[in-house]
């Protein structure tokens, strides 16, 4: 239950912030892509299948607060909750380096996904590319300073390692 109302709060949390701070900067044209961070960040403290759960439960809120097609967030975040999740066991999570291929990685996949159903046509494509490098190139560095802060700030590591289950996991 407690993994369960984690679960709600991040992702409301993720969406406020999305749809009040960080507009403006997207409506300069730079996206810092929230979503992206923040099924990482829990895909990897819970593994595949809470990962993909909170991906789908966030991308749901996240179709739902844009008015837009139903399920155009969902899918990718779910997807990228899952393979997040599964490469976790596999990964030395509190490593920045990982963090930040993931992080980037995922801000692409989610980028190039939902962006792609903006533009139709072929010739706005080139801006559908610089916007989604844009967005990985500052959203992946961002992220891990963010969760370097927070591992500084709390003392202790954010993920356990993969051969100890015993961790954060429920």
């Amino acid at each position: 239950m407690r993994i369960v109302l984690g679960l709600l709060l991040m992702a409301g949390v993720a969406l406020l912030i999305r749809s009040t701070a960080l507009s403006v900067l997207a409506a300069r044209g730079v996206i810092l892509d929230v979503l992206g961070f923040v099924v990482v960040l829990w895909s990897l403290r819970y593994g595949e299948t809470w990962g993909s759960t909170f991906g789908f439960v966030l991308g749901l809120g996240a179709d739902l607060d844009a008015a837009h097609w139903l399920g155009r967030h969902a899918l990718a975040l779910a997807l990228i909750g899952y393979a997040v999740g599964r490469l976790s066991r596999a990964v030395v999570r509190d490593n920045p380096v990982t963090q930040l291929v993931l992080l980037f990685a995922a801000t692409v996949i989610h980028q190039l996904w939902t962006l792609g159903f903006e533009f139709g046509v072929l010739h706005g494509w080139p801006l559908l590319l610089q916007r989604v490098a844009v967005s990985a190139l500052v959203t992946a560095p961002f992220g891990v300073l963010l969760l370097a802060l927070m591992r500084h700030g709390s003392g202790q590591p954010l993920f356990c390692l993969a051969a100890d289950e015993s961790g954060p996991r429920p």
